[in-house]
């Protein structure tokens, strides 16, 4: 049976980008800003791009902050990109404080400014890096099989940090200074990278997330 997947459009995000890249994965996929289709999705995903506070001011202004929050609560799978993943923590310290949408505890914070021998590095973290484990394991996950080639495509000055340790599943290494790259509580997922953007690693991971 196919399994509708929902791209939540809230006008912030890579919204046909990600589309596009779910049709290549076989997904019935679609763009919506509808509480009742989005609701009634068996797959959301929450992108974004840009900064903390405009992005849940967008999902307000659109009236799906109350839908995306209902639908996360009724075990169904869900995936936020870049700032779609920040936003699935309780508070962002971009441009003051902010209040996200509380999926998985935590705040997300400034990216490091210097490596791990403090010099100063590039902010924003730009470019492809290299996905590592922050637990004990990837099975029955959407990471599940990845190879040694698995870098992803970053671009973001600012960081999910969970409460939990336990929620973190994959980071990078930029610099010595350790990123969170995949967060994830049960049924929930966020990726700070774009897959849609990662070539055959981001398709395979958004295949893997079509599949749960």
């Amino acid at each position: 049976m196919s399994r509708k997947v929902v791209v939540v459009d809230y006008g912030i995000g890579n919204l046909l980008s990600v589309t596009r890249a779910l049709a290549r994965v076989g997904a019935d996929a679609a763009l919506s800003n509808s509480p009742n289709e989005v609701g009634a999705a068996d797959r959301v995903i929450l992108p974004g791009v840009g900064a903390f506070g405009d992005g849940m001011a967008g999902l307000a202004a659109a009236g799906l902050t109350d839908t995306v929050k209902r639908y996360a609560d009724r075990g169904r799978p869900f995936l936020g990109i870049c700032l779609g993943m920040q936003m699935m923590l309780d508070t962002s310290m971009e441009f003051g404080s902010h209040a996200g949408l509380g999926l998985i505890a935590g705040t997300v914070v400034p990216v490091p400014t210097t490596t791990s021998d403090n010099k100063p590095h590039k902010i924003p973290h730009i470019g492809w890096n290299r996905l590592t484990p922050a637990g004990d394991s990837w099975n029955s996950t959407i990471l599940e099989g990845l190879s040694d080639d698995r870098d992803t495509y970053f671009v973001h000055s600012f960081m999910a940090d969970p409460t939990d340790p336990a929620h973190r599943l994959a980071d990078c290494d930029y610099n010595g200074r350790r990123v969170s790259a995949v967060i994830r509580r049960d049924h929930l997922y966020g990726c700070q990278f774009h897959p849609e953007k990662s070539g055959p690693v981001g398709l395979r991971i958004l295949q893997s997330f079509v599949a749960l």
